[in-house]
């Protein structure tokens, strides 16, 4: 399936994607009584407080993550992908991991837990998150940077 104006789209991969974004977040909280935040597990992973479930469970789930993607990569046969510098990947991590705890949360705990949950602070956080990502690539196609490939 593709969509007009997205040769390259794969809009059934994305919904796949979301379904299971939402079923691990479904089982998290269900199962653990836990909002799968992934910046506050990271922190519990790291040893920098966050959420409040084991650090060996933490580790369990930011360890899963990259593995789930190493499954789906091998399954497939690979990908293709392009990556920015490691100075401005580690420069985009510090102002992400500065945004996460300035908006007390991330787009995991936000935009998939909070939202489903109706929370207007995680409402607001999201709308928030899309409208300086709009803004963040509307200024550099203004810029006339390249923000997609």
């Amino acid at each position: 399936m593709t969509l007009a104006g997205f040769p390259d789209a794969a809009p059934l991969a994305g919904l796949a994607g979301g379904v299971l974004i939402g079923l691990a977040a479904a089982i998290m909280l269900l199962g653990a009584g836990r909002i799968a935040g992934v910046s506050g597990i990271a922190a519990r992973a790291a040893g920098l407080g966050g959420s409040g479930m084991e650090r060996s469970s933490a580790w369990a789930f930011v360890i899963g993550l990259p593995l789930g993607a190493l499954v789906i990569m091998a399954m497939l046969g690979g990908i293709e992908a392009s990556f920015a510098s490691p100075l401005v990947l580690a420069i985009a991590g510090l102002i992400v991991g500065v945004g996460t705890k300035l908006g007390s949360g991330c787009t995991s705990g936000h935009g998939v837990c909070g939202m489903s949950r109706f929370s207007s602070r995680s409402i607001v956080a999201t709308a928030t998150f899309m409208a300086t990502g709009f803004a963040t690539v509307a200024a550099m196609n203004a810029l006339g940077l390249k923000v997609l490939q």
